[in-house]
This record gives structure tokens, C-alpha cells and sequence, in this order.
């Protein structure tokens, strides 16, 4: 189970589905990344700074449903931050990468967006899923 917390409140998150879904796999192991840590930015345009909307771990599946409700989702740049180093630290193997961000724009939020990231200790990849 994720557990997300933003300025709204959790249970109206939770009762809503997510615009934005993200899938993360071990790709080493072949399993899903299950308790990674990671957040949810979006780049406020006039001060060109990054504003928190979200944090979560990702569940058994390695995901991490109700990151953002639909009214949230406004057109603009966004980034998951996936918090890798301390995942493979956790299982006791060093890692290349601290952390890995993937930046995105989006300008249709009322369609759906998937993001998986599939990840080893020296290497990972995303892409738009549906």
C-alpha cells in the first residue's frame, strides 16, 4: 500500500484515481521495487523552483497509486524523484545512482499518464506508458 500525503487530505486522494500512475521494477532481481521512497514536483514557471506535491513508497507491485487527484493536475512541468540509492541500499547492494528524476511536461491533463521506471544498480530507463 502507498501511502501518499499532500495538502489534501489523504482519504480524498485515495478515493479518487490518479491521473498519474508509476510502476517501478527491478529489473536486477526481475521483481517489482517494492518500499522505494520517492516524491512528486511540479516547477512553478514564475519562480522556476520545484514545489512538493506528493511523497510515497511504493507498494508490493512497486506502485504507488494516488499521487495527485485530478484537479491537482494542471499543465505545467513535473518530475518523480525515485529515491534508488536508498532502495538498493536497503537490500545491501551498492548503487550507482542516488536517485533517479524523470522530468515530463504535461499539456492535456485530462488524459491519463503512466510513467514506469525500470531500474538496476548502474542503469535505468522510463518511458510514457499508457
Amino acid at each position: 500500500r502507498c501511502f501518499c500525503f499532500t495538502l489534501m487530505h489523504f482519504s480524498q486522494i485515495m478515493a479518487e484515481s490518479s491521473p498519474l500512475t508509476t510502476h517501478v521494477l527491478n529489473a536486477t532481481d526481475g521483481v517489482p521495487a517494492a518500499r522505494m521512497a520517492l516524491s512528486l514536483h511540479q516547477l512553478d514557471s514564475k519562480l522556476m523552483i520545484w514545489a512538493m506535491l506528493s511523497v510515497g513508497t511504493t507498494n508490493q507491485d512497486g506502485r504507488c497509486p494516488g499521487l495527485i487527484n485530478q484537479e491537482a493536475f494542471t499543465p505545467g512541468m513535473y518530475k518523480l524523484r525515485f529515491e534508488t540509492g536508498s532502495y538498493w541500499e536497503g537490500l545491501g547492494q551498492p548503487s550507482f545512482y542516488p536517485y533517479v528524476e524523470v522530468v515530463f511536461t504535461i499539456s492535456e491533463p485530462e488524459q491519463r499518464f503512466h510513467i514506469p521506471l525500470l531500474m538496476s544498480r548502474f542503469s535505468y530507463s522510463t518511458y510514457r506508458g499508457s
